[in-house]
């Protein structure tokens, strides 16, 4: 019996100490609390393009590691923590430009070090109604300091001009227009109003990434077309090489657009972050207005970050003047995208020219235009500027694509002019480069090494012909990567020096035909309809990365490495548009 009652005291002493060590054990492996979220910020709504912000509190015993935040549906932020147990999650949100009371849902989703995850939260979001903006009527001229309202919508009726010249060398007003941010403004269709800043006068158009300001036609969604309205004309006193007449003064078409001096770094002011959609019109045969004219505009002014959209002619002309420019998007207009007259020595860096198939002018559409003047006489200062980092995307993205027969170049360089081109990146064209001397000795030139092309790759479209530039029938022939006498054999050779133009191209620093663009890491989505894809893809057989641009260009110059307009990074973000005929400017 004690025996018993002794065995059956270890017995219960065992059964003792298993429970103790059982109970440490699931001591050691019990896990905290789930993570929880509170949310801080509720009942948030506001118009298109306002800011938001959604704030959460987040709490979790066992250390946060990730926070996932979709907007409905599709990703838009995501945090990596390092175990805090306790968090105030906020995020900023520029509200969509989406109909009134639509609701944008965003679900933040918490996971811990344990990989528990917290209950979905959801943040909602209401956009409310825009309320109509006043028009406001502009005609006439323009004096003295003058700032527009944001808040308003600024309709131009005929020829507006910041400032008064009457004959050229005659200023008898002046003005400085300012204009903020996120404005919008319209031209009147039926009498092509337009806004011309005569010399002596400013403008100041300083728009955000976030906040561009816009000129655009006054018309509905769906209703827009080029030539809508006149366009932004801007007067410097900056040097070009037209005669010194009254009638030569003015820029093309003798609306009073008086230009030119010897002030090379004049200032007409800032345009930046800056939009223009549907502009340009003709007032004589060949002589229009563009989306964007310069004349003789000088150095001291500021042009970065414009986009001319369906122009009616050129996207971008300078005549004369030495201004320089960064960021320039020339997108499906009619004519040439980026065309430089009458002795233009600017400099500009990124810029991208984006055709549509069938926009092309009787005159012939090409990437770069470049003449000394109409004539090709040897008047100084010549056209010589010097371009960098650009794109030129023709019309043609696939062989089976039918574009207009009106393209021609991608880049025309003639009559007698001494432009620069380095890290250049040209296809989509017919021609790649085409040196035109028959006004002017722009081959004569380019033997010289007065016209410079270097690091300029051409690329073909595969399949477009035998050569993939567009060839035909042997008696026929539709394109050459570099234009010469290759076109007929029954033409005799014209030569740069001693070489065929294709030859002298090709013995220049850096420069490359390559057959197929598809192997050098641009996008297809240049060809579609939308926000293209902008950036390049690495690892490709021909990239267009390890192209040095020459440490001897000017300092306005950023070092770059690569051909073309962008890298991996996409400045267009943010601030450029590329369906304006979606967007409801007028509510």
């Amino acid at each position: 019996m004690q025996l018993f009652k002794h065995n059956s005291l270890k017995f219960i002493a065992l059964l003792l100490s298993m429970a103790v060590l059982f109970n440490a054990c699931k001591k050691d492996e019990e896990i905290g609390p789930a993570p929880t979220l509170s949310v801080t910020s509720t009942n948030l709504a506001g118009t298109p393009s306002t800011t938001v912000q959604l704030k959460a509190t987040i709490n979790a015993p066992e250390g946060i590691k990730t926070i996932t935040v979709l907007k409905n549906g599709a990703a838009f932020d995501s945090k990596t923590l390092a175990g805090e147990k306790t968090y105030d999650y906020t995020k900023d949100y520029v509200i969509d430009n989406l109909a009134a009371n639509t609701v944008v849902n965003f679900t933040i989703l918490v996971t811990d070090n344990k990989n528990q995850t917290s209950a979905v939260t959801t943040i909602p979001v209401t956009i409310t109604a825009v309320p109509p903006k006043t028009i406001v009527t502009v005609s006439g001229t323009i004096e003295g300091n003058v700032t527009w309202d944001a808040n308003k919508i600024y309709k131009l009726v005929g020829f507006v001009r910041v400032g008064e010249e009457t004959t050229f060398g005659s200023i008898t007003k002046t003005g400085t227009l300012t204009i903020p941010a996120g404005t919008v403004i319209i031209g009147d269709r039926a009498t092509k109003g337009a806004l011309i800043v005569q010399r002596g006068s400013k403008l100041i158009a300083q728009g955000t990434a976030t906040n561009p300001i816009v000129f655009t036609s006054e018309r509905n969604v769906g209703e827009r077309e080029a030539g809508d309205w006149g366009g932004l004309i801007i007067c410097g006193k900056a040097p070009n090489n037209l005669p010194d007449t009254q009638t030569d003064r003015q820029l093309e078409g003798g609306y009073g657009g008086f230009h030119g001096g010897t002030d090379a770094a004049d200032n007409s002011g800032v345009l930046k972050y800056v939009r223009l959609e549907y502009a340009g019109i003709p007032i004589n045969p060949n002589q229009e207005v563009n989306a964007l004219t310069m004349g003789s505009v000088g150095s001291g002014t500021t042009i970065d970050y414009v986009q001319a959209s369906y122009g009616l002619d050129d996207s971008f002309e300078w005549f004369g003047g030495t201004v320089n420019c960064k960021h320039l998007i020339a997108y499906k207009g009619l004519d040439d995208d980026f065309d430089t007259d009458n002795g233009f020595s600017g400099y500009v860096q990124y810029g991208i020219g984006i055709r549509g198939t069938t926009q092309a002018d009787q005159s012939g559409s090409n990437g770069f235009e470049c003449d000394n003047d109409a004539n090709g006489s040897s008047n100084t200062p010549f056209t010589s500027a010097i371009f960098a980092n650009m794109s030129i995307i023709g019309a043609k993205g696939a062989a089976e694509t039918s574009i207009s027969t009106l393209f021609q170049n991608g880049a025309q360089l003639r009559r007698n002019n001494k432009q620069k081109l380095y890290n250049v990146f040209i296809t989509g064209y017919p021609y790649g480069v085409y040196i035109d001397s028959q006004r002017g000795d722009a081959k004569g030139n380019a033997a010289k090494g007065d016209i410079v092309l270097q690091n300029v790759v051409l690329a073909g479209i595969a399949n477009w012909g035998t050569n993939n530039w567009g060839l035909g029938a042997a008696t026929n022939p539709r394109g050459y990567p570099v234009s010469d006498s290759e076109q007929s054999t029954a033409a005799p050779a014209i030569l740069i020096g001693t070489q065929t133009p294709t030859d002298w191209f090709k013995a220049q620093t850096g420069n490359k035909v390559l057959s197929d663009y598809t192997k050098t890491g641009i996008s297809t989505t240049l060809w579609s309809t939308g926000r293209p894809t902008f950036t390049l893809t690495a690892g490709t057989t021909e990239s267009l990365i390890g192209y040095n641009l020459p440490t001897t260009l000017p300092a306005f110059f950023d070092k770059t490495d690569y051909v073309g307009a962008f890298k991996d990074t996409d400045w267009t973000s943010g601030w450029a548009e590329f369906t304006p005929q979606s967007i409801v400017y007028i509510k």
